[in-house]
């Protein structure tokens, strides 16, 4: 296990993902399920032009929410995930599970961060859900979301390790180590993480902070390009020492 310390140098070697290795990795997709399709084709297309490699396809959380498709996004994240995708846990997951699980706190929380949406792809008229108060909201959700769909937002890891590279939703706090990093930076953390200047022992590749286009660093790499808002979602790819992007565009949510 290593440890998040600063790294003692503010001039790392170039991260590597590993040897025969060529990973994929999917920004908040917050609903946008056509946008995810056409991302998940040109990916598939990137890849077959590539020489063979073992390739792996991770999702860095936000499926769910402010876009007009979470339920099929979920769908389609459980059968990549049951393929080998690697799906992390963001903040709009952690709250949607609990809403959804009867929370009206949750409820309450989750109206500022697109919950009414997220509901209408479940069959509930916004309108309705509107005029819902919290716990009626939460009741409905706990009797219309199905408990598959729940179980598997609430049970998805927090993050993955792969070469040179962490892969996380938010972000990680400077100066802990990863195995005392707490749940809740790891899903909703922005400051220190986004200004901390010196290197941490992985390239931390992130998404939740939505930026015009790929924020890149000298030591975190954010990809979360507001596919809800602004119809861009973006992945990075990695081979080697190499990396690339690859983005889908199309109508905001």
């Amino acid at each position: 296990m290593f440890g998040f310390g600063d790294s003692g140098g503010d001039n790392p070697p170039s991260p590597h993902i590993g040897e025969g290795e060529r990973v994929y990795a999917i920004g908040d997709i917050h609903g946008c399920a056509g946008l995810l399709r056409s991302l998940l084709a040109l990916i598939e297309a990137d890849d077959a032009a590539r020489p063979p490699a073992k390739t792996s396809l991770i999702l860095l959380g936000d499926l769910i929410d402010r876009g007009p498709s979470s339920a099929q996004v979920v769908r389609y994240a459980m059968a990549l995930a049951a393929n080998g995708a690697i799906v992390l846990k963001g903040n709009h997951e952690e709250m949607f599970a609990a809403a959804a699980r009867g929370d009206k706190r949750a409820v309450g929380l989750m109206r500022r961060y697109g919950v009414v949406e997220s509901c209408a792809s479940y069959g509930l008229p916004p309108e309705t859900a509107r005029a819902m108060d919290d716990a009626a909201l939460a009741t409905w959700m706990l009797a219309h979301v199905p408990r598959d769909h729940v179980d598997f937002l609430d049970d998805l890891p927090d993050w993955v390790e792969i070469g040179d590279y962490l892969f996380v939703h938010a972000g990680i706090r400077p100066h802990v180590d990863l195995a005392r990093q707490k749940g809740e930076d790891l899903r909703w953390i922005r400051e220190p993480f986004l200004s901390h200047q010196r290197a941490f022992p992985r390239m931390v590749i992130h998404g939740h902070t939505i930026t015009p286009d790929v924020d890149e660093q000298a030591n975190r790499i954010g990809i979360d390009t507001g596919a809800w808002r602004s119809g861009l979602l973006t992945a990075i790819a990695l081979e080697g020492a190499d990396r690339w992007y690859v983005q889908a565009r199309g109508a905001a949510g």
